[in-house]
């Protein structure tokens, strides 16, 4: 029995211990998964002496990005807005009565001896809201262009202040006719969109809570 109590503690402090650096791994993005692409370096051109040789920019098209290593502005204007309210109630009332014979041998009992009754009520309400707005511009680069012309755009801008780090990533699928002729798009016009606002430092610390703290709240039964 004294063996299976210390196991027991060394299998919690072990829980303790690991219950960080799972948080840490959980909240950790794939490494490059928002890195800036490159421009494809140019292939030679064949000697042929054609002038056109199937790789060019339309005129119609301007100085609109479409090939991979190009650069976009996203303007974040992202708004969302939940409520769900519900209500329930529920109500029974019931009696019963009998009034016995005045003779024979069940007259000893009186009528409020065998009446009785009863009620039951039950009323419930439940309100829930929640709302989220991000604003600004993020400059991304094209990862990528699939045949019908959609570009595969991923990027992040890094603030460091002097206390903590803001990081804004975003990553998803654009379509050449949703690009302004400044190479601007919103965000809402992001196809399979991928936004992550995460800040670290004291400041980003002092609003979550501690480890300790999280992991007694996910053992804990109330």
């Amino acid at each position: 029995m004294p063996r299976r109590r210390s196991d027991l503690a060394g299998l919690l402090m072990l829980s303790v211990a690991l219950a960080p650096m799972g948080a840490a791994a959980k909240e950790a993005p794939v490494p490059d998964a928002f890195a800036a692409t490159m421009p494809m370096p140019s292939a030679p051109l064949p000697a042929n002496g054609s002038i056109f040789q199937g790789s060019y920019t339309p005129l119609t098209s301007g100085g609109r990005a479409g090939q991979v290593g190009d650069i976009i502005t996203i303007q974040l204007v992202e708004r969302t807005a939940a409520t769900k309210s519900n209500a329930a109630g529920t109500q029974r009332d019931g009696s019963i009565g009998l009034t016995p014979p005045a003779t024979g041998p069940l007259s000893l009992f009186n009528p409020s001896d065998i009446g009785m009754g009863g009620g039951q009520q039950f009323k419930g309400k439940g309100d829930a809201s929640q709302s989220n707005a991000l604003s600004g511009e993020v400059s991304v680069t094209v990862a990528q262009v699939f045949p019908n012309g959609t570009m595969l755009v991923r990027g992040e801008k890094l603030l460091t202040l002097n206390r903590g780090d803001e990081r804004v990533q975003i990553s998803g699928l654009v379509r050449a006719m949703d690009i302004t002729p400044d190479n601007r798009v919103l965000s809402t016009r992001v196809a399979n969109a991928n936004i992550r606002y995460v800040g670290k430092g004291e400041i980003a610390r002092a609003s979550q809570q501690g480890w300790l703290q999280r992991f007694f709240a996910i053992i804990s039964p109330f």
